[in-house]
């Protein structure tokens, strides 16, 4: 399948599915990373699933992109751009009806899968959107209400769930700030799972057996 040009850079992996309209995976990598990064397992993931890897908006020097800035303050500390954030949320939610109007995928079956900085905006965009997001993956992150929209705890959340995952010895992203998400979750009403493996910021090999395993029964 030859990849068509759309707001954000992307990798395709087509569908086994030749009729019809296919179920779709949406990459979104992490800070400093690109599309190249979770599509390298891509093969390893359901064939029936059309699966598309995006490169975030913001090129970092000497390489890499970001979905948003991260900054480094001697007061603050370390904080991050809310509203470059919100903008990219944005900029995802179009990229998903561009997808859906460009590629043959059935727009109620759409996971995002996120790692890190890219699991923050699946949240932010399936919390904001629910009806537009059928799954999330969330590894390694964590849910950053300041960039979900307004009032989103009045959205329908019923047909929509996640897993999630943690290093329990992550050093990036503190592991504290992942357990804050089943929390929430469960006073949205929403049907999740998370899951901790004994590893830094990365995906534990179980830890994927796992999530596969989870997308499957959902697909």
């Amino acid at each position: 399948m030859t990849t068509i040009p759309l707001s954000l850079t992307h990798l395709v992996r087509p569908s086994s599915i030749t009729s019809g309209k296919a179920p779709v995976l949406i990459m979104l990598h992490g800070y400093g990373s690109d599309e190249n990064d979770l599509f390298s397992f891509a093969s390893e993931l359901p064939e029936e699933l059309l699966i598309i890897s995006a490169r975030a908006p913001y090129q970092l020097q000497p390489y890499g992109n970001a979905w948003y800035a991260i900054n480094f303050d001697s007061v603050q500390g370390k904080f991050s751009d809310n509203e470059q954030a919100k903008e990219s949320r944005i900029t995802i939610s179009n990229f998903i009806d561009e997808v859906i109007a460009n590629y043959p995928v059935d727009k109620d079956n759409i996971t995002l899968l996120g790692f890190s900085q890219g699991t923050i905006l699946s949240y932010a965009v399936a919390l904001s959107e629910p009806a537009k997001v059928k799954n999330v993956i969330a590894l390694s992150g964590y849910i950053n209400t300041e960039i979900i929209s307004p009032e989103f705890e009045k959205n329908d959340f019923s047909d929509l769930s996640v897993y999630a995952s943690h290093g329990s010895q992550d050093q990036v992203i503190p592991v504290d700030w992942a357990r804050k998400a089943p929390e929430l979750l469960k006073e949205l009403g929403i049907e999740h799972s998370y899951a901790e493996f004994p590893v830094g910021h990365g995906v534990h090999p179980q830890n994927f057996t796992e999530l596969k395993k989870w997308l499957v029964e959902r697909l």
